[in-house]
């Protein structure tokens, strides 16, 4: 059987990056002369426009130490200072009253926030507008076609975004810093410099304070290997290519996830419709087995294991939502479980030190197992004794997110001292747990979860829902093959 691997796309495109930026991606060619002499030129167009008035002369910037080379680089290029190359390296700022103040509006001038700016262009999503007339006003927050947009604050920071050709006229706030570089053709190789994991590093290491901030006078004086200008193109163009071909590769995996859900959902919707394995006579019907559950609960509630409950509804035809087999049966879930339980309501204060009793949530449920055991409410064993008495989790009982991510689940293996939160509700089945476990994960449950939760903010779907719920109950063989045939197909998948 071949084995599906996912290629990590991300790491690629880090690695191309860091090889083109080496020199390794590409070859060096006598003709293309020596990065020293584009240095020149871009100095001397620098200077030509401070001359003309158009830039602001500015104070030196260091040079650069042999301990600051991060790497060695071919002998015809040159490590520079990136503000050495820039026209303008600011940040914008958004207008008095920011999006309180009625400035912003739904047509107009592009008004770029760090949201809008990722490494591969600019996302409109969000985009806001203020008038042309504000816009004019600030000059010193203006973005043009060819500029460079670097995001140097909070969790964004680093993202890097080239203007296209095709810009008009924008504006950027004070998280966002414009890039202009002194000679255009410079802006591709300059973008994917400030991509790559060396900038990246520099970015990371700059940073200050409690929502990590970047200036522009630390990025004036990152330090970056410079090519000519000949290979520089060679290298965009090398980067450019090999970066849609990890494209294709990541529409190709997307749509084979696509596909694999698609086969996944439909398993299991085969599954609690019948169609996923045969009917025997020796089986029985479903009824015989519903009525053993009754006469169980019964002895249960007599023995004081369990709490007699309100008879639950009959079920009326027009809440069936497909047929199934005629030894099969519509049962409610609170007629064939002896606990359909949730977490505290009022969860009591943790530890602040790990002990071997949690209270867990809904975060903590997903993927068919417990997750990120870290992250939880420790509680002392006397609070936990108490706590328990709630849910009182077993072997084999069914673990449900009934609030704010709905609909996960997983079956406990006994192995920990464990309560919840409301978020989790907890269900002793009195039928095959893992055949309940699948109806959960099924089509058809989960859309009618989502259907019905209530809620704005976050929603839930809360225990009489849970009980409610409509569930299609096999003869217990059938369930039994239902879940072998499941976990004998879902994994080639």
């Amino acid at each position: 059987m071949t084995k599906h691997l996912h290629i990590d796309t991300k790491a690629m495109r880090a690695k191309i990056l860091d090889l083109a930026i080496q020199g390794k991606l590409t070859d060096q060619r006598e003709e293309d002369g020596n990065a020293r002499d584009l240095l020149k030129e871009i100095q001397a167009e620098k200077e030509k426009l401070i001359k003309e008035k158009k830039i602001k002369k500015e104070k030196p910037l260091p040079e650069i130490t042999e301990e600051e080379k991060p790497f060695e680089i071919p002998d015809n290029w040159e490590w520079v200072r990136l503000g050495n190359l820039t026209s303008k390296i600011g940040a914008g700022n958004t207008p008095k009253g920011g999006k309180n103040s009625g400035v912003y509006r739904e047509s107009g001038v592009e008004f770029i926030r760090e949201m809008n700016v990722y490494n591969d262009g600019l996302h409109y999503d969000g985009m806001v507008y203020i008038s042309s007339e504000l816009a004019k006003t600030r000059t010193g927050s203006a973005v043009v076609a060819g500029d460079i947009l670097l995001n140097i604050t909070g969790g964004s920071i680093g993202r890097c975004a080239l203007v296209p050709d095709n810009f008009v006229l924008g504006n950027v706030n004070q998280h966002v810093l414009i890039i202009r570089n002194v000679v255009a053709s410079l802006r591709e190789y300059i973008h994917l410099v400030l991509c790559s994991p060396l900038v990246q590093r520099y970015i990371n290491n700059s940073a200050v304070g409690d929502k990590a901030g970047l200036s522009a006078s630390k990025t004036k004086g990152f330090v970056i290997p410079l090519p000519p200008l000949a290979e520089q193109k060679r290298i965009a163009d090398k980067v450019s290519k090999l970066f849609a071909q990890l494209d294709a590769i990541d529409k190709a995996y997307e749509e084979y996830r696509e596909l694999q859900q698609t086969m996944e959902a439909k398993l299991l919707d085969l599954a609690v419709q019948g169609k996923l394995t045969d009917q025997r006579d020796e089986d029985g019907d479903a009824r015989d087995l519903f009525q053993d559950i009754q006469e169980e609960k019964q002895r249960l509630i007599a023995e004081k294991k369990i709490k007699k409950e309100k008879p639950l509804p009959e079920i009326e035809a027009d809440e069936i939502p497909f047929e199934i087999p005629k030894n099969w049966m519509w049962v409610r879930l609170g007629n064939i479980c002896s606990k359909v339980v949730d977490g505290a309501h009022n969860p009591p204060k943790g530890s602040n030190h790990p002990t071997p009793y949690i209270m867990a949530s809904s975060q903590n449920i997903n993927n068919d197992r417990l997750v990120n055991l870290y992250n939880v409410r420790y509680l002392s064993k006397e609070v936990f004794e108490k706590e328990n008495l709630r849910t009182l989790a077993s072997e084999g009982d069914i673990f449900f997110t009934s609030v704010g991510s709905l609909g996960r689940s997983c079956v406990y293996d006994g192995s920990l001292n464990i309560c919840f939160q409301r978020s989790v509700s907890v269900i002793t089945a009195q039928i095959y747990n893992w055949y309940l476990k699948r109806c959960f994960d099924s089509p058809y449950y989960q859309n009618m979860m989502y259907a019905e939760a209530k809620g704005t903010a976050q929603k839930g779907f809360y225990l009489k829902q849970l009980s409610n719920s409509l569930i299609p109950l096999p003869p217990l063989a059938e369930q039994k093959r239902i879940v072998a045939k499941l976990d004998e197909l879902l994994p080639l998948l």
